[in-house]
């Protein structure tokens, strides 16, 4: 085990302890005292309920931190947490995981879901402006996102298909695009009419908030079969190589607990939503939204096949590659890196797939 995957995942032992560790024959794997994991809608409600508990305990882990990552402020935040040690597994849509990936995070995929759908991601302006309804409405205006995430992706397919394309850091486009990683700084930008227009998750707290109080509205979406929907609008988790091979176990007793929440958020909508309100300091109405609202992606089921969430990978970059994608045009992954990036381990038929 390497002195950087101590520090991040037992950080918290003595010195003492690390050197023992280190001295230990190369068979022997140190135990993991404790994990920590993003605090999301569905991980308070599984922290609550005991699941998270049930399924570590069964592991030898018996303390679950959730940590507040920081994702509602600065969008991937999670990544870098996940690279610092802050956290073991992050989430994230598949583009901008992807993107991480070929940006050099020795990361692999152990979820990916189904596909995603038009409402996951609309583009949003602010409510009052009548100047803009539709998205030919943008030809010449101020489009600001963050620039890896699906805040991008899902726009940038969007305003192709009508012939008005985004800016990039190797063509002017039609649409003038400001990158913002900030998701306040993105909301005040939009709310003063320093930007025109933005594209978000709904089922965000602060993207419901907007949406739910009348202050923004939709005036377009994602293509309804395009590349977005079906490749890089889908959800994943993932974690530092050299963790997930040390502790697999760890791994599924994550993607059991996640399967298992799930599965009790929906039965339990109102007392789900009660839990989540309380662990994420919203209000009820929100948490409730972000459970039923067709933009929800908190919940979605998973893919369970590696080889086609491998193929849907190659799929996107590729086709983002064709449009101009200038990140993954200058450093886009092989095949063979994108057939290691998704760990077969965790799919079905694999040694610690959740749906075996």
């Amino acid at each position: 085990m390497t002195q950087k995957l101590r520090h991040a995942m037992i950080g918290g032992l003595v010195a003492t302890t690390l050197a023992l560790g280190a001295a230990l024959p190369a068979a022997a794997k140190e135990p993991l005292p404790f994990i920590n994991l993003q605090l999301r809608p569905w991980t308070v409600v599984a922290q609550e309920k005991g699941i998270l508990k049930e399924e570590f305990d069964k592991v030898g882990i018996h303390e679950v931190s959730l940590i507040a990552s920081g994702t509602a402020e600065l969008v991937g935040a999670e990544s870098a947490a996940l690279n610092k040690g802050a956290i073991a597994i992050a989430q994230r849509m598949v583009y901008p995981a992807t993107v991480h990936r070929a940006n050099g995070l020795d990361a692999v995929i152990v979820w990916l879901s189904e596909p995603s759908d038009k409402y996951r991601t609309p583009i949003l302006a602010r409510a009052s402006n009548d100047k803009i309804n539709t998205l030919a409405d943008l030809e010449g205006k101020k489009f600001g996102s963050s620039r890896i995430s699906c805040y991008f992706t899902s726009p940038f397919e969007a305003l192709a298909k009508v012939g008005l394309p985004l800016d990039s850091r190797l063509e002017k486009g039609k649409v003038r695009y400001q990158s913002i990683d900030n998701s306040a700084a993105t909301n005040a930008a939009l709310l003063s009419g320093a930007i025109d227009a933005t594209a978000a998750h709904l089922a965000v707290n602060n993207a419901a908030a907007l949406y739910l109080s009348g202050e923004v509205k939709v005036i377009g979406r994602s293509p309804d079969d395009g590349v977005y929907v079906n490749g890089a609008g889908r959800v994943s988790y993932f974690a530092m190589r050299e963790f997930v091979d040390e502790y697999p176990e760890a791994v599924l007793a994550f993607l059991k607990a996640h399967e298992r929440t799930k599965k009790w958020i929906y039965e339990n909508i109102d007392e789900a939503a009660e839990i989540i309100a309380e662990g994420t300091r919203v209000p009820v109405e929100i948490a409730k939204f972000q459970i039923t609202d067709s933009s929800t992606y908190e919940f979605m089921k998973g893919e369970t096949d590696a080889d086609s969430a491998r193929r849907n990978i190659k799929e996107f970059q590729a086709w983002y590659v064709e449009q101009g994608d200038d990140i993954l045009t200058e450093k886009q992954l092989s095949s063979v890196q994108i057939d290691e990036f998704v760990d077969a381990r965790f799919f079905a038929g694999g040694e610690y797939s959740v749906y075996n």
